[in-house]
């Protein structure tokens, strides 16, 4: 028991990794370029730019890439390449890019760790559950707003409102008055409500979660060894009901493995990433959880 409860949070310390270095990444390209631009140039700096590191460039350009052949203003092949990754990997096993690689969603998170300290148990329950629900879906209208006007226009139409850069952007006029108006607000709710932006508005998460349906590895609930805990409900930071479920297909899911066996879940493979039919638990796996 003591190894396997050393073990416990692997996942999710290789998960802050890998969340840390991509924001010390994306920190780092948008200095290199804003000095760049004022005729700094780091040694060993390249000339990448948030544009073309942004997989949401690269899906909003795939109607003018396909019926024109080029690409929108200020998007970069990259970005096609990026967004096309970022598909494969959601069919794989969903919106990992939302939960492991955004630096923005890394920052509400972070943020929200100030927010269950000030909240306590009211963080993240603080919306009413029928006013949560149908917020849920405004992202969705996001989307179809900025596919639209990306489309008609050949620009990008989210870059006007887009928090993600005027975080890293802050200190450049390039960035606008809507996205820092975003950003603060942003700020705020992240202080009662876990990730606001990821759940309410972003369209890159809303195309992204649509891919839960499909998804090759899902999260997984083997009743048979389920003790009705909820622990995994109480775990998951976009409040999806876990411990109703066989698979979870809800298009909030972001693959954080936070309500996994490994993480919250007491009994051992009850709550898995898995593909197919769940793997079979240990026929001991109650009695272990009980020591």
């Amino acid at each position: 028991m003591a190894s396997s409860k050393a073990a416990k949070g692997g996942a999710q310390r290789l998960r802050l990794a890998i969340q840390v270095f991509f924001l010390l990444l994306v920190a780092f390209i948008a200095t290199t370029s804003a000095l760049k631009e004022e005729g700094v140039e780091l040694p060993l700096a390249g000339s990448a730019s948030l544009h073309a590191i942004c997989p949401f460039g690269g899906v909003v350009s795939f109607w003018q890439l396909a019926s024109l052949g080029t690409l929108v203003k200020k998007v970069h092949n990259s970005s096609v390449v990026l967004g096309v990754i970022g598909i494969l990997l959601a069919i794989l096993a969903g919106p990992v890019i939302c939960g492991w690689v955004c630096p923005f969603g890394s920052f509400q998170e972070w943020l929200g760790k100030l927010g269950r300290r000030i909240f306590k148990k009211r963080y993240n329950a603080l919306v009413p559950a029928r006013l949560d629900k149908g917020l849920r879906y405004l992202r969705y209208l996001m989307l179809a707003w900025v596919s639209y006007m990306t489309i008609v226009t050949g620009k990008l139409a989210f870059e006007a409102v887009d928090p993600y850069y005027a975080l890293f952007n802050f200190w450049r006029s390039e960035a606008s008055i809507g996205g820092f108006i975003v950003l603060g607000a942003t700020i705020l709710l992240s202080l009662a409500v876990e990730r606001p932006f990821c759940k309410y508005a972003c369209p890159y998460g809303a195309f992204q979660g649509l891919f839960n349906l499909v998804r090759v590895f899902g999260i997984k609930r083997n009743a048979p060894t389920c003790i009705s805990c909820k622990a995994c409900s109480r775990a998951c930071p976009m409040n999806i009901e876990v411990a109703t479920a066989t698979t979870v297909r809800d298009h909030q899911c972001i693959s954080c493995l936070k309500c996994t066996s490994e993480a919250a879940c007491p009994v051992p493979a009850t709550v898995e990433l898995a593909a197919g039919s769940f793997p079979i638990a240990p026929p001991n796996a109650q009695k272990e959880a009980a020591k």
